[in-house]
């Protein structure tokens, strides 16, 4: 069937529009082809021009010495080394400077010689050593916390070692601990690794509730809050006691230290009593009674029984005597039967009598003022003694009483005007014995 032009054109202007979705597949395929055949028509014989090139020189500052003298500055350049060697038992000087690294014949000669080093020859095991050396070997630096409290300095110089001793800065760091006692307070101390000066202190603050020197018994319990005194990151002693707690009998004593602005300080109860009474139970701090206050006692020189208005101490010779309470001596020198003796006069008629010294201390003369607990003389068998010990009287207007059962004074309490203050101290301090006493609760379960 044949078609004129006619009806070819008609039906070309009847014809709908191509439909969009088939009209973008093929624009994008197109695209896409003269895109390849661009990119290979760059890569191939096509030359880029009008392209801007930009040449940039720096001028690099050279040192001023040569290549070969910074080499040789650093070879000659001599590395230096702190080190650190912490004290074992039955170490000695020449071990400790092996283990530092020091192979210097001049330095162990010096050591080994000087004079001013002589502290470095009492190491006490636990404390540290710490030296500066070089690569090697050579000491350029030692220093050694002695047994003194002293830190010890040798230093290298131009003209040789040098030795130096100096008290070095203290830093007070708070610490605590508790215990049982077993066999003694110095024992029950030991085993909770404090310092005997713990002990001491422990016995001093509640030496007027307690006789250390009678009435412990076993499973006693204390616990204190102390100052622990640090010198360079290492332990050098212990300081004041901040507060404690001592279990004697199944009865508890608590004690806070407390100062006032003026510096005077001491222990008091949490209420604010005084920690002390008037009078100390006893004139030594460690000892044993060998003889009581009594009526009637069997004497071992006179060969008869006499009454014994006293009591006797036990203790070496040189043990140091305290002053029991506040007061002025009375007396002081030698006197019959008792042989060198002290007289104290306190307040309110109260005196007491310490005799068979071998000696007195020097601040011990008639007409001076002596506070509690100071050391007035020292354990001796001077008189009519057996042995070495230290024979105690008290006596209230002239009669003699038995110290050992006497209802003592209290010492003076906080005064009504520190009160507030004195609280708001106590308060931060029990509350640190009260943790540690949960803390010790808490193991024990």
């Amino acid at each position: 069937m044949s078609l004129n032009k006619e009806e070819i054109l008609a039906q070309n202007h009847s014809a709908q529009p191509p439909r969009l979705g088939l009209v973008w597949p093929i624009l994008f395929a197109v695209l896409f082809f003269f895109s390849v055949v661009a990119a290979f028509g760059i890569s191939h014989d096509t030359t880029a021009e009008g392209l801007e090139v930009h040449r940039v020189v720096e001028e690099l500052q050279l040192p001023s010495h040569s290549a070969q003298e910074v080499v040789e500055t650093e070879a000659s350049e001599t590395h230096k080394f702190w080190r650190e060697e912490r004290i074992q038992r039955g170490d000695i000087v020449s071990t400790i400077l092996v283990r530092l690294g020091v192979d210097d014949p001049e330095a162990t000669s010096y050591l080994s010689q000087a004079r001013g080093v002589r502290s470095l020859y009492q190491l006490r095991p636990g404390r540290s050593v710490r030296a500066v050396t070089t690569s090697e070997g050579r000491l350029e630096q030692l220093t050694y916390l002695n047994t003194n409290g002293k830190r010890l300095l040798v230093e290298r110089t131009p003209e040789g070692f040098r030795a130096t001793e100096k008290i070095p800065d203290v830093e007070a760091r708070i610490s605590q601990s508790s215990g049982e006692i077993a066999t003694s307070l110095f024992g029950a101390t030991d085993a909770a690794g404090l310092h005997e000066n713990i002990a001491i202190q422990l016995a001093d603050i509640f030496s007027s509730d307690i006789d250390f020197n009678r009435d412990l018994r076993t499973g006693d319990r204390f616990a204190v809050v102390y100052e622990a005194n640090y010198a360079h990151g290492e332990f050098v002693g212990v300081g004041r006691v901040v507060t404690a707690e001592f279990t004697n009998r199944g009865k508890t004593y608590r004690a806070v230290y407390f100062e006032n602005k003026k510096g005077r300080g001491g222990y008091y109860t949490p209420d604010g009593k005084n920690v002390r009474k008037a009078f100390l139970r006893s004139p030594l701090a460690f000892s044993r009674i060998t003889s009581r206050y009594t009526n009637s006692r069997f004497h071992p020189i006179l060969r008869k029984w006499v009454a014994h208005r006293g009591i006797d101490y036990g203790a070496r010779t040189g043990t140091p005597v305290r002053a029991t309470a506040d007061g002025w001596v009375k007396f002081a020198g030698r006197k019959g039967s008792y042989g060198k003796l002290v007289t104290l006069r306190h307040a309110n008629g109260y005196s007491t009598r310490y005799a068979h010294l071998s000696r007195f201390a020097k601040s011990t003369r008639r007409g001076k003022r002596v506070s509690q607990g100071q050391v007035i003389g020292y354990v001796g068998r001077t008189g009519r003694a057996t042995g070495p010990h230290l024979h105690y009287e008290f006596l209230a207007n002239g009669v003699h009483r038995n110290p050992a059962t006497l209802a003592l004074p209290p010492g003076p309490p906080i005064t009504p005007d520190l009160r507030d203050e004195f609280q708001s101290v106590a308060a931060v301090k029990l509350k640190r014995l009260d943790l540690l006493g949960d803390t010790n609760l808490a193991l024990l379960d």
